[in-house]
């Protein structure tokens, strides 16, 4: 049977039964080879390979019921030709077409995106297709551990039928057949005809991950051209999701567990209803209540209430004023998302990490519901992903080496997530073999980060591992080894005014605690004066403030003014000096000296007096004055004043510089703005 179309295989199909198996094995094998040689088009492949599984299954006796196998074998071959009419040549339809290969598609395979298509659906449909292809994915990875969980296997079932239902109505034909595979592997599993085994795990995530990539294709082409790309892979996957049995074994280093404490991607009866709104508005709303807020603490603040004559004014305003701070509170509600789905991710991050680095790690997460801005969420993702990594391939040693050191083969690696103090605190344990002192400070020697490690604590050192190029690893991996992943930690988590903090014992494992802000759009911080001057400095980079004794001050060659506190020397920055302000205090003992920064960074800021904590609506400078070092944006006070927030890594980092930025004009463009 060399030759063969789609018409002739569903003539001969009519002709034959059950018993004809010498005929069918022949059917089979020659669809195969329509399926997998290119003989018909790309998004009619995983249909003709649909019907080769079902022929195989009937030709070993493995179908339940020959009738039905009959007829799914029928439709799918309908469903192959109808998606294949018109997409090839008429001299191609009666012979096999081999492509070059089978990751770059000839012309006649090649697909485009509908000429019909909704163009403004499309966008909705991506984002939607991620939220099925994310609950899938936990789904996946719990069912692994409880082959049983038959939750599990309807979520994920569900997920790959939704996306096909939804690209089929789009035109999508390529991404429908493929989600159609994705779907009978589970409907076997489901139905009891095949466990669901490590291969089948496996298999099933990279059908996760080749849906992904379908719809980036989605995406890319309705941004260009319109051409759909075939990611590569596509070809053997289809052919191994058709073909797959429960004695399909794929190659895997060792197996290992992962726990998600969440038990459904479900949505209950009587759950709260939900609407799409887009982000850019979102955005807008929370803009105009900022300003309202502003506002509001304007008129609050005006010298009309001053003499406290105006009772029944003054009661109308403060009802104002509280209707204003609900309104606030409940449209920056509207931004927060659970770190849940975050914190799924990373589930695969172990899996996947531990697998190829030989490790049986067990993954479990706590403090899942706990929100968080969705900006933070996003910008919170990438750090996590290289700590989750580095916390498997670094951290936990290896089973056997585990074993010798008297602990359970399996290592664990926890994230939990909780509030504190007004920010949310984020951190991932691990009980693997922790850091060694030792070894980071020979290695920071070697790269000629610092001279000795005398005077540093342990902080310090652990804080080495943040810096560009550090690494210790022997060789360079796939996984790691080039020294670029902990500094994308913290250079992600200064940008939204995080810190981590680090604690290790050798052997026993290492904590990383980081603590971040609830929102970007409001800011908790310490209002201070200096001069006639007023700053913002974020509550998550303070330490604490005091008043210095003489004993307490000094200088040194090389870092000028310090404060000795509890054994340790930092610098001192004069803001007054560093800002430009005049009439500011001028003797840190007339003053306050506020202690900021991580590690060895750590230094204490010199303000002349504390005006209280404040939650301040954060301003960008605009775009005429464009980024000014030292400070993060501005906030308009109740009297309508600007206060600078200060960013106060790079003001730490301007003052080591020596680069003195008069910022004169920086405040009286914004006290010109505000009048």
């Amino acid at each position: 049977m060399a030759l063969l179309t789609l018409d002739d295989a569903a003539t001969l199909l009519l002709q034959l039964d059950a018993t004809d198996t010498v005929e069918l094995t022949r059917l089979r094998d020659a669809l195969t080879d329509l399926a997998f040689e290119n003989g018909v088009s790309l998004p009619a492949q995983p249909f003709v390979a649909r019907a080769a599984r079902v022929l195989g299954m009937l030709v070993n006796g493995a179908a339940a019921d020959m009738g039905a196998a009959f007829i799914e074998v029928s439709d799918a071959i309908e469903a192959a030709m109808r998606v294949n009419t018109g997409s090839m040549p008429a001299h191609n339809t009666a012979v096999l077409v081999v492509a070059p290969t089978r990751d770059t598609p000839s012309d006649e395979n090649a697909e485009q995106l509908p000429a019909d298509a909704d163009r403004e659906l499309l966008p909705d449909f991506i984002i939607e297709s991620h939220e099925c292809i994310a609950a899938s994915e936990a789904a996946l990875l719990r069912l692994e551990d409880e082959p049983s969980d038959v939750e599990a296997v309807n979520t994920v079932f569900r997920a790959f039928h939704t996306v096909k239902g939804t690209s089929a109505f789009l035109g999508l034909a390529r991404l429908t057949a493929f989600a159609h595979e994705a779907e009978s592997l589970l409907s076997r599993v489901r139905e009891k005809e095949i466990a669901y085994t490590r291969s089948c795990a496996d298999l099933s995530l990279r059908s996760v991950d080749m849906l992904k990539e379908l719809l980036a294709a989605v995406e890319a082409a309705l941004a260009a051209d319109g051409a759909l790309t075939v990611p590569v892979g596509y070809h053997e996957l289809v052919y191994a999701l058709a073909h797959y049995d429960a004695s399909t074994t794929l190659p895997a280093k060792q197996h290992a567990t992962a726990t998600v404490a969440p038990k459904s991607a479900r949505i209950e009866a009587g759950s709260d209803a939900t609407i799409r709104v887009r982000t850019d508005r979102l955005d807008r709303l929370i803009d105009m209540v900022g300003e309202l807020v502003i506002a509001q603490s304007m008129i609050a603040s005006d010298e009309l209430f001053e003499n406290r004559t105006r009772h029944a004014l003054q009661r109308k305003v403060a009802h104002a004023g509280k209707i204003v701070r609900e309104l606030q509170a409940l449209s920056m509600s509207m931004r927060m998302v659970k770190l849940r789905t975050t914190f799924q991710k990373l589930t695969r991050v172990v899996r996947d990490t531990s697998v190829k680095a030989g490790k049986e790690v067990q993954f479990v997460t706590d403090g899942n519901d706990v929100e968080i801005d969705r900006t933070l969420a996003d910008l919170l993702g990438d750090p996590l992903v290289h700590m989750v990594r580095n916390a498997v391939d670094h951290g936990v040693e290896g089973p056997d080496e585990r074993e010798r050191a008297g602990k359970a083969r399996e290592g664990v690696v926890r994230l939990s997530a909780f509030y504190a103090s007004g920010n949310v605190v984020v951190e991932l344990v691990d009980d693997g073999r922790g850091l060694h002192r030792e070894k980071l400070v020979r290695t920071a020697i070697e790269k000629g980060l610092i001279e000795s490690d005398r005077g540093m604590s342990d902080n310090d050192v652990f804080a080495l591992i943040f810096a560009p190029g550090f690494s210790t690893a022997d060789a360079v991996t796939d996984l790691s080894g080039r020294g670029v992943g902990m500094d994308v930690v913290r250079r992600n988590l200064e940008s939204i005014r995080g810190r981590v903090e680090i604690r290790s014992s050798p052997g026993r494992g290492t904590t990383f605690s980081m603590r971040l802000p609830l929102t970007l759009a409001v800011t908790d911080g310490m209002l201070v004066r200096v001069g006639a001057e007023r700053f913002v400095i974020p509550l998550t980079n303070i330490h604490m403030s005091f008043r210095p004794e003489r004993s307490m001050l000094s200088t040194v060659a090389g870092k000028g003014e310090v404060v000795l506190l509890r054994g340790a020397l930092m610098p001192i920055i004069r803001l007054h000096r560093l800002f430009d302000v005049v009439d500011a205090i001028e003797s840190p003992l007339d003053g306050l000296l506020m202690i900021v920064g991580e590690g060895e960074r750590r230094s204490a800021l010199l303000v002349d007096e504390l005006l209280g904590q404040q939650q301040v609506v954060a301003k960008t400078l605009g775009a005429a004055l464009g980024k000014v070092p030292g400070v993060s944006g501005g906030a308009i006070l109740g009297d309508g004043r600007v206060g600078l927030i200060l960013d106060v890594n790079e003001t730490i980092a301007l003052e080591r510089s020596s680069k003195m930025t008069p910022l004169r004009q920086v405040r009286n463009h914004h006290r010109d703005a505000a009048a």
